[in-house]
């Protein structure tokens, strides 16, 4: 596992690089780019992901999201095995190595119809459904489920774990004030920062390479963006886990109380993603999605990410459905316009492959951790 971070950013020093109108950004972005080369040269990586929708109830009603469905919605949809096995197959079809299981928080809390459904399929809860499909698709297909269920408990990690070598949940933010009516997770049970960073620190007790990261746009303010950021580095210092933070862009979607809410702008986003390469330093992976921010990718080249995040060839990101996937002959060809070689990688990032469970990813992966070229498909 990673060793400790070292050479890092203090917080007073990245409130301050944060901030918007300053003169600071140039040598920020080259700061930055120099821990990045640090850490991976001059590789961008990927991964290769098919992405299945396990069930779109959650007791959670955040502002700005499309994917929950109320469960009187006709299009409230919870994928029965046969369902999940034909969209993993598919996948693998497509040369696919990363199956992302996404689903609404706890829905059997807040629909009595769906927690009887789960028994009466042999279930004591969604978790318990999720480990169980997760197993089908890695016996059935091989390909590697990452799960991404939102808030977890030891037992229901420890659960997971033999068949979701990494894990992830989106802090998203540590601000209390978002819980507050009018505010992106008001009646939003699992977005209390507690119940997150929990799950955080049950997820590096048990040494699960564990992916986060923090939306940004959706009223916390910058002094509490970097808050975040530091939460996350505090569990990692502590256990090591973190094998990627996410930055990402909210994006305003009609129908929902956020429609009319204004969205961050690439500068906002790449000096965001800037400082938490400086936090993490060359110890983590940093990412930003790049379907959010489409025909910029440049300028968030610049800001020192070294990861593109799992791109699908055959779903769509279910999270964002306007948001369609770069293809990826499209975004191979900007990375190396940019100078940087464009690989392919696992869900389990190249430097905790040996330490998860899994031994025959070594017929997959190269020295470095990396799918075999001979292997990548275009």
């Amino acid at each position: 596992m990673p060793g400790t971070l070292s050479g890092t950013l203090s917080v007073m020093d990245a409130r301050e690089l944060i901030q918007p109108g300053g003169t600071h950004d140039r040598d920020l972005f080259q700061a930055a780019a120099a821990v990045r080369e640090k850490r991976t040269g001059r590789t961008i990586t990927y991964s290769r992901k098919v992405f299945i929708p396990l069930t779109n109830l959650c007791r959670d009603v955040c502002g700005y999201c499309t994917f929950a469905r109320d469960g009187e919605d006709p299009r409230a949809h919870t994928m029965p095995p046969a369902e999940v096995l034909s969209v993993a197959e598919a996948g693998k079809r497509a040369g696919c190595r990363e199956a992302l299981f996404s689903l609404g928080e706890r829905p059997e809390l807040r629909y009595p119809a769906h927690a009887a459904w789960l028994a009466e399929q042999g279930y004591r809860s969604t978790i318990d459904y999720l480990a169980a499909m997760c197993r089908l698709v890695l016996e059935r297909t091989g390909l590697l489920p990452h799960a991404n269920p939102g808030t977890m408990s030891l037992q229901e990690i420890e659960q997971l774990r033999p068949f979701s070598p990494s894990m992830g949940m989106m802090l998203e933010s540590t601000s209390k004030r978002l819980l507050r009516p009018d505010q992106a997770h008001h009646a939003c049970p699992d977005k209390v920062p507690a119940a997150r960073l929990q799950t955080l620190e049950a997820a590096g007790s048990l040494r699960v390479p564990f992916t986060t990261g923090i939306l940004i746009g959706i009223g916390e303010n910058l002094e509490e963006r970097v808050d975040a950021l530091f939460a996350i580095r505090g569990a990692h210092e502590r256990y090591g886990h973190i094998q990627e933070v996410i930055v990402q862009n909210f994006r305003a979607k009609a129908g929902t109380k956020f429609a009319r809410w204004p969205e961050p702008d690439t500068a906002d986003l790449a000096r965001t993603a800037a400082v938490a390469r400086l936090i993490f330093g060359d110890e983590v992976n940093i990412q930003i999605p790049p379907n959010l921010t489409p025909d910029r990718y440049p300028e968030l080249l610049r800001s020192g990410i070294n990861d593109w995040g799992g791109i699908s060839p055959v779903t769509l990101d279910h999270i964002n459905p306007e948001k369609a996937w770069p293809a990826l002959k499209t975004l191979k060809q900007v990375t190396e316009d940019a100078g940087f070689e464009f690989r392919e990688r696992l869900s389990v990032y190249p430097e905790y492959v040996k330490s998860a469970n899994g031994a025959s990813w070594a017929a997959l992966t190269d020295e470095k951790g990396l799918i075999r070229r001979e292997e990548e498909q275009w």
